[in-house]
């Protein structure tokens, strides 16, 4: 089914401002399957020339038909996600413990983070795979999820990597010891502001790394901002 992407004026504004629209349409084809949309609205200060001197606002929507993939196991709710880090007894430990398991454990540190910021600084001897990469195909669908990023003023917006699982099958076995990381780390204990925890990029991939049948996953907790923080080993490529 082809990607419509149309300009139509919300039913509260006036004819005048419609009649400016109604007649260019913006349109946006593009090969691909039926199963939800993507809605923007976006309002706009407009000045009629000919009935209005001063400006009023005026309410557009934006539609798109652009449909979004299959959901992935990496977008599952935080809270399924949870429920499998615990039953499959992953364990947080915190930047000094995690460098005591791969100085004498043999664990490996699974740097997760995108790759330029892997050059910048990461444990020694750590293994980058990004679990996001910077959107690349440029779909119906990727280029709503472009313009809604340069919305909030990002412009180098990020989606899921396919290829994370092929490439940690193709660098570790499935009973490898792995410590997982990422930035912040985020928790899987409760507090009180956050009952569930908070969900990070090393946690979704601890999940997806224990859905795929890995024995022995560890999460950083704290994340790699408490490893630099502790003055622990660290290297650069740059």
């Amino acid at each position: 089914m082809a990607a419509l992407t149309s300009i139509t004026p919300n039913p509260a504004s006036s004819s005048s401002v419609y009649s400016n629209f109604r007649t260019s349409p913006l349109t946006l084809s593009s090969q691909i399957t039926a199963d939800c949309s993507c809605l923007l609205s976006v309002r706009l200060g407009l000045a009629s020339k000919q009935r209005l001197a001063s400006r009023n606002r005026r309410c557009l929507i934006i539609r798109s038909a652009a449909t979004k993939p299959a959901k992935s196991p990496a977008e599952e709710d935080w809270k399924v996600k949870r429920e499998l880090l615990l039953e499959k007894r992953v364990r947080s430990v915190d930047a000094k413990e995690a460098f005591r398991l791969q100085k004498e454990n043999n664990f490996v540190i699974l740097d997760v983070r995108p790759e330029a910021e892997f050059k910048e600084a990461h444990p020694a001897g750590a293994v980058n795979i990004q679990i996001y990469r910077l959107i690349k195909e440029w779909t119906a669908w990727d280029i709503a999820r472009r313009a809604a990023f340069a919305f909030f003023g990002i412009f180098s917006g990020t989606e899921e990597n396919p290829e994370f699982m092929q490439s940690v099958e193709s660098n570790f076995g499935k009973d490898a010891k792995i410590i997982v990381a990422c930035t912040t780390g985020g928790t899987m204990k409760p507090s009180q502001n956050l009952p569930e925890g908070q969900q990070s990029r090393s946690l979704i991939a601890a999940f997806l790394l224990v859905l795929n049948g890995y024995k022995n996953v560890f999460h950083l907790e704290g994340g790699l901002y408490t490893w630099f923080k502790e003055g622990l080993p660290s290297e650069s490529e740059e």
